[in-house]
């Protein structure tokens, strides 16, 4: 009789647990994100950590964008690209996606960017790569750009720090010095309102990162494109990070580029750091890029409802 008895509450156990839905992932921002021409996709090889080809066209790039976004449930993405593409990107999600335009040495006209912020198309400066065309950050040819989007309180993310091997042979103006981010420290100083993201956590300068954002509380700094390294490598950076004080001012980034199946890769690097608490996971991949954008109580409110 009791084994009877046991065999119907394991039954009904299982039953109740099967009925039951899976509990719903927590909303991530995802301050690190590119739209892309058809040229990129084209010309980059696939995947170098996973080997996935990259899309084949614009809209493909897009959709599968998109699409691991729903399955980890970002509910915003900061993307910049070209004008074209990265509007297509907004117009596919409007309410999930702030567009800017990525750029390196000046080739925006200042009015017509003001239009585009003040209309909404745009929502961030950047991502600025002067570093590409061999300009510190702080080059005067870019204060225009900067004083643009103080003026109008929109914030400005600057890359900072690597890029990919062999990349002055595309790119022969860049120099690994040129992302140093105490280079920002003069802009920083002319525009004390403008809010600034280092891009890659400046790496390889990470003292140089911790010092800027323990002067400047305005910046933050994103953990993009570090699934482009070792685990162990970022791990260890990571709990430096954490150790030095910055666990309030890092924002999740994954800078897919070409390859949108980096997203999760970043993500469960995040998730699966068994060393931060889940405070610390929640601020990086969402609280503390909610405080930097200034999302309003609404806007945090609706993000977080049940999927």
């Amino acid at each position: 009789m009791k084994t009877w008895k046991l065999g119907v509450i394991l039954f009904a156990a299982a039953v109740l647990s099967c009925g039951r839905p899976k509990a719903a992932r927590q909303p991530v921002i995802d301050v690190h994100l590119h739209s892309e021409s058809l040229a990129n996709l084209k010309d980059w090889g696939p995947n170098p950590v996973t080997g996935k080809k990259a899309p084949e066209s614009v809209e493909e790039h897009i959709n599968q964008t998109l699409a691991e976004m729903d399955r980890y449930n970002i509910v915003l993405g900061i993307a910049s690209g070209d004008l074209g593409t990265v509007e297509q990107l907004r117009q596919a999600a409007p309410d999930r996606i702030w567009a800017g335009l990525i750029f390196g040495a000046p080739s925006h006209d200042i009015e017509v960017l003001r239009t585009l912020f003040e209309s909404g198309r745009l929502k961030i400066l950047g991502e600025v790569c002067a570093q590409y065309d061999g300009l510190s950050p702080s080059d005067p040819v870019l204060e225009p750009y900067f004083a643009l989007a103080e003026s109008l309180d929109v914030p400005a993310c600057v890359h900072m720090g690597m890029s990919l091997p062999g990349i002055t042979e595309s790119a022969p103006k860049f120099r690994v010095s040129l992302g140093n981010p105490l280079l920002l420290e003069e802009t920083l100083n002319r525009h004390p309102k403008l809010r600034v993201w280092i891009a890659h956590m400046g790496l390889p300068f990470l003292q140089e990162t911790y010092g800027i954002l323990g002067v400047y509380p305005q910046v933050y700094a994103d953990l993009s494109a570090s699934w482009l390294g070792t685990r162990e490598s970022f791990y260890a950076n990571l709990r430096e990070e954490i150790v030095q004080g910055c666990g309030k001012q890092i924002m999740f980034g994954s800078d897919q580029m070409t390859w949108p199946d980096a997203i999760g890769i970043a993500i469960d690097w995040i998730e699966q750091a068994d060393f931060l608490t889940a405070e610390q996971k929640r601020d990086i991949l969402y609280n503390n890029a909610a405080r930097f954008l200034r999302l309003t109580p609404e806007q945090i409110a609706r993000h977080h409802e049940s999927r």
